[in-house]
């Protein structure tokens, strides 16, 4: 069988065409974000980029795909093992938000840690926008849920974002991935059950705007 034969199986050959069509542009590869690249590189979107500027550290290998490589960058070890991504080396400051260019991108996939910057992105690409809200401090991954930011519950970080874009007087939808689990700790505490699931849920909504959109 062909390598995404499965693939083809589930979605038929009309939408795994657009799926393949899909250029995907991925912030932040970490415990979520690597997930997500994962999940779209194995459903055969084959236009991924990826961008973040942090090296691996041994704290990051409970969660994050690639982390055996401490001290390497992240983007450079992905390259490697996701053969065909592009990567961008890149800091996420406010500046860059200004001034990056998200015309190419079908979607865009915020699993950005920095809240200004998720902000700041999405009042720019709302409407091709996937965020990601907080996984840490969480263990059970059913608690996760799929809404509009303005739905969004339970969340310290979808908190902060929803009343910040009110204060800017910003009042479009945009699809968040959120767990109003209880936090279990007080510091960033992960575990990849949840970390991962997250980012297998933006991968999922994903392909689910892709297949049903004008692609």
């Amino acid at each position: 069988m062909m390598r995404f034969e499965r693939c083809r199986m589930l979605f038929g050959e009309e939408d795994f065409a657009k799926l393949q069509r899909a250029k995907i542009l991925i912030l932040g590869v970490g415990g979520v974000g690597s997930y997500a690249l994962d999940c779209l590189y194995r459903s055969g979107i084959t236009h991924i980029t990826i961008l973040d500027y942090d090296t691996y550290d041994e704290t990051n290998q409970n969660r994050q795909i690639g982390s055996e490589a401490v001290g390497r960058h992240k983007t450079q070890r992905l390259t490697e093992l996701y053969p065909g991504i592009t990567a961008i080396h890149q800091k996420m400051d406010l500046a860059w938000v200004e001034s990056f260019d998200f015309d190419p991108y079908d979607l865009i996939i915020d699993a950005a840690d920095t809240s200004r910057v998720k902000i700041e992105t999405a009042k720019k690409v709302y409407k091709k926008l996937i965020m990601s809200l907080g996984s840490a401090k969480r263990y059970d991954s059913s608690k996760i849920e799929v809404a509009s930011i303005w739905k969004s519950h339970g969340d310290a970080l979808g908190r902060k974002i929803r009343n910040e874009l009110k204060k800017a007087r910003f009042n479009r939808n945009f699809t968040v991935v959120f767990s109003p689990e209880q936090d279990q700790c007080a510091e960033k505490g992960s575990c990849v059950a949840v970390t991962g699931a997250f980012g297998l849920t933006l991968c999922s909504e994903a392909i689910k705007k892709i297949i049903n959109g004008p692609l």
